[in-house]
């Protein structure tokens, strides 16, 4: 080295470039897990990126981004059918659409009952819904098995889950019999027509659930309520907005967001938090201690040069600099490999899709898919190179601090 090197920054991470290349095997190795290591937190990070994505967006299709109601339909039990629903639905729903982010309002009627084919009968969680609103706000939200789906000016017809219309061999075009508890107390029954079954992907919902149009299920209950509104937006990153806009104009009412109702979404955000972030903390320990055993063995090999160096007018901190250096550019061309690899792998998935098996508690897999977020991306590179930096110059300062004679002596 020279003395104009010093003045001279890329000069040194030529020679941290240079002397990373005199050990090309144990260089080699040092990358390669470094790359391995970012790879495996950047698609880590990216499935649980995609899978919040995912069950934020059914959440908030199942619900709405907002749900308006009355604060005892949340708060507390229902003694009889609709027992805290709302009133004057046309006035509030044409109220809602005044605000410009709402995009679409759908009522929600539901209850419990019986559903009965004649000679079996058997308990149902019926939801009653506005046929043709829910299906052009939502799409095919429903995995249709047989018939066809509801419509708004057919009524006294029925969708059934699938196991459900199993249980009571309830086909397209079977005539069935809902009983409910009217919103007075009272017993009432109401035959219907099966239009068709679906299956939600959850066996449980499907043994009960039945989707029924509003109108119908009004006269089942004999009432105008409905037990709340799913208040859609333009976009989701407006909810918070909105829901203070909407809350300040219903003060009488309760305004809650769809994340408030989706108990699935939150418990499974924070087991992933818990479990990849033990995983990425994991990898980059091993990360840290291969890069740390790297720069050792190569302190170790070179101490008679760093003490040459000391003697010749190098300052300490110039040295650990160079150490640093090359444990960035160890840890760099680590974490880009990864970068790449990863990148790789999540358009991969795109270009030839994979199908995940059912989790608990579901009868239906889903894609594999994997986010390629730019903050994702950006705050592992950073961090795993500062790591890398770090973890050479602490390595580095010990043997550099010892006295020149000591280490010109070393063998």
């Amino acid at each position: 080295m020279n003395a104009a090197a010093s003045f001279f920054p890329l000069a040194w991470l030529r020679f941290a470039w240079l002397n990373t290349l005199r050990n090309r095997r144990r260089s080699a190795v040092t990358v390669s897990i470094a790359a391995l290591g970012t790879a495996a937190m950047l698609l880590a990070g990216g499935f649980a990126l995609s899978t919040y994505e995912g069950l934020a967006q059914m959440s908030a299709r199942t619900t709405g981004h907002l749900i308006v109601a009355k604060p005892e339909q949340f708060e507390k039990d229902e003694d009889t059918p609709l027992q805290h629903g709302l009133d004057g639905y046309p006035e509030l729903r044409a109220q809602l659409l005044a605000d410009a982010q709402v995009r679409s309002i759908l009522p929600r009627v539901e209850f419990s009952g019986l559903i009965s084919n004649g000679e079996k009968s058997t308990v149902m969680m019926a939801t009653g819904i506005d046929p043709d609103a829910e299906w052009a706000v939502k799409g095919p939200f429903l995995s249709v098995k047989a018939g066809h789906v509801l419509s708004s000016d057919e009524h006294g017809m029925v969708m059934l889950g699938e196991a459900l219309a199993r249980s009571l061999k309830a086909t397209p075009g079977s005539s069935l019999t809902l009983l409910a508890s009217t919103t007075e107390g009272a017993l009432n029954a109401l035959d219907v027509t099966v239009k068709g079954t679906f299956s939600t992907g959850i066996p449980e919902m499907d043994q009960r659930l039945v989707y029924i149009d509003v109108t119908t299920a009004q006269k089942l209950l004999v009432t105008e309520r409905v037990s709340s509104l799913g208040v859609y937006l333009n976009e989701m990153d407006a909810t918070d907005a909105a829901r203070q806009r909407l809350q300040a104009a219903l003060p009488t009412l309760k305004v809650r967001t769809w994340v408030e109702e989706a108990v699935f979404y939150r418990s499974v955000k924070d087991l992933y938090n818990r479990i990849f972030g033990a995983l990425g903390l994991i990898i980059g320990v091993i990360v840290v201690f291969v890069v740390t055993n790297a720069m050792a063995m190569a302190i170790i090999e070179r101490t008679r040069e760093i003490g040459t160096l000391r003697a010749l007018g190098t300052l300490p901190g110039q040295l650990v600099g160079s150490f640093a250096l090359e444990g960035m550019v160890l840890g760099g061309v680590g974490t880009l490999l990864g970068a790449l690899l990863a990148l790789t792998v999540s358009v991969g998935l795109i270009l030839f899709p994979m199908q995940m098996p059912p989790p608990p508690g579901r009868s239906e897999g889903y894609p594999l898919l994997i986010t390629m977020d730019a903050g994702l991306y950006a705050g592992t590179l950073i961090a795993m190179v500062l790591l890398a930096m770090l973890t050479s110059a602490l390595v580095a300062r010990r043997t550099v601090g010892r006295p020149v004679v000591d280490a010109l002596a070393h063998v």
